[in-house]
Formats: C-alpha cells, sequence, structure tokens
C-alpha cells in the first residue's frame, strides 16, 4: 500500500542559541535563501513522526506548515492528505489529491497514493486506472508496488482474474515480493492450477521460510490433492511455530 521516505534536518546552530542563550537576526536576503523545499520536507518528517505516535494536533500543525512553506509540493501534499485520510477527513484527503495532480500530473507518486485512497473508498474502476497512469510515468521506480496495489484492489472487487493479471506484473518486476507470491499462489489454487501454486509455494518458502500464510495455504493446496500425509505435516509446523496464530485457530475450527 503507501510508502513514506523520511529525511531529517537538523541544525547544530539552532542546539547552540537554545544552551547558550543567543539571539540571532536574519538580515532579509538570508531569509531569502532558505529552501522552501528543503523547509517543507522538515515539516513533513516531523509531522509523520508525531502522526506515528498519534499525536495528531502536532502531526496536522506540523503538515500544513509544510504545505504552507512549498505549496505546490507533492510530498507535502501527499503528506497532509494521509494525515486527512487517518482522522478520517476523506473529502479533504482527496481535495489534496485532486490539488496535487493539477500540480504534478505526471507524478507517479501521486498517482499511485490518490488510487491507494480510491480504493479505499471503493471506487475501485478509478483506482486501477490510477495505478495504471502511475506504472508509465517514466520517472517513477515503484512499479511493482502500484501493479500489487491494483491487484489488492482487483480482489477486493472480485475480479481474481485481473488480480492474478497485476500480481504477475508485479513479480515481472520484482519477482520476491512476498504478498504478491502467496496471494497469486492462492489464486492459481482456486484455479486448480496446483502445480503452479505449488511452485510458487516452494519458492516462497526458499526464499522466506514458513509464514503463518504460507503453511496455511499448503495445507489447503495439500487437502485438495488428496495428500493428507502433507497437510498432517504442515498442520505440526502452523501449531509448533505459530500455535496463537488465528490462521491455526481457522485450521483448528476446520474454517479456511
Amino acid at each position: 500500500m503507501v510508502r513514506q521516505r523520511l529525511y531529517p534536518i537538523t541544525s547544530g546552530m539552532i542546539a547552540a542559541c537554545f544552551l547558550m542563550g543567543c539571539v540571532t537576526v536574519e538580515s532579509p536576503a538570508k531569509r531569502q535563501s532558505v529552501d522552501p523545499v528543503a523547509a517543507s520536507d522538515a515539516r513533513v518528517t516531523l509531522g509523520l513522526s508525531y502522526l506515528e505516535r498519534g499525536q495528531w494536533q502536532r502531526a496536522h500543525l506540523n503538515l500544513q506548515k509544510a504545505l504552507d512553506a512549498a505549496p505546490a509540493y507533492p510530498r507535502a501534499q501527499l503528506a497532509l492528505a494521509h494525515y486527512y485520510q487517518k482522522v478520517g477527513e476523506n473529502r479533504s484527503a482527496e481535495a489534496l489529491y485532486v490539488r496535487a495532480l493539477q500540480d504534478s500530473p505526471k507524478n507517479g507518486d501521486v498517482l499511485n497514493n490518490y488510487g491507494v485512497f480510491l480504493c479505499s473508498e471503493g471506487r475501485y474502476g478509478e483506482a486501477i486506472s490510477a495505478f495504471d497512469r502511475a506504472v508509465l510515468q517514466p520517472d517513477y521506480f515503484q512499479v511493482a508496488s502500484s501493479y500489487e496495489n491494483a491487484a489488492l484492489c482487483s480482489m477486493k472487487q472480485g475480479n481474481a482474474t485481473e488480480a492474478a493479471d497485476y500480481f504477475r506484473k508485479t513479480l515481472d518486476h520484482e519477482p520476491y515480493r512476498p504478498v504478491a507470491m502467496l496471494q497469486l499462489a492462492k489464486i492459481e489454487m482456486s484455479d486448480g492450477q496446483f502445480r503452479a501454486a505449488d511452485d510458487r509455494l516452494a519458492e516462497f518458502s526458499q526464499r522466506y521460510g514458513e509464514t503463518a500464510d504460507s503453511l496455511l495455504l499448503k495445507i489447503q493446496l495439500s487437502r485438495r490433492n488428496g495428500r493428507l500425509d502433507r497437510v498432517e505435516k504442515y498442520a505440526e509446523l502452523l501449531r509448533q511455530q505459530f500455535p496463537d496464530s488465528q490462521q491455526y485457530q481457522n485450521y483448528l475450527a476446520n474454517e479456511y
């Protein structure tokens, strides 16, 4: 889903003046030399750190100041939109996404994050269109993430065939994305492609070891193949490694 990359800015001069009680008066020329994007980045970093700690007012204050410092800066726009989503102010969030698209119509991050928002609103067709546009941008480097988002949104829409296509595109760009590997194996199993699903799960386990999800999928696949010995093997591994997991509880209740 949305990935943030934050770069803090510190100032030794500020710390020294705080300790010594000094006062610095900046000339107009020095004030004009401040990079608004750098100032905005610092506020975004601070605001998102407050947001992660649940300090909503401080988060909003700093993210708004980030946008004030650089009103057309996509990172500031996306950060404040993300804040509005977190606090349930979706109209304000969408207004910022629309504004960001107007300012930066070919920015892949803007298109991707707007797609995530649209999918959360149940506007699946618009969301997938935004993801499709994101991957076409020449300077966008999170292509696999957008394809995976499109796949997950297609699954929410109930379109497993489209989801499988997007998961395959995801893995074409990043062959070992764990979510895409497991979800595609699940779809392949549902479609009766047992060999493909088995190979994919084996590849996942070789790369990442076992997880509660991978073991439950192996149990399901083994049962469909009539391999009860393997069902018992993977069930025991699930019990040993993830006894408190929801997946193990589902297995015990035969709800999988």
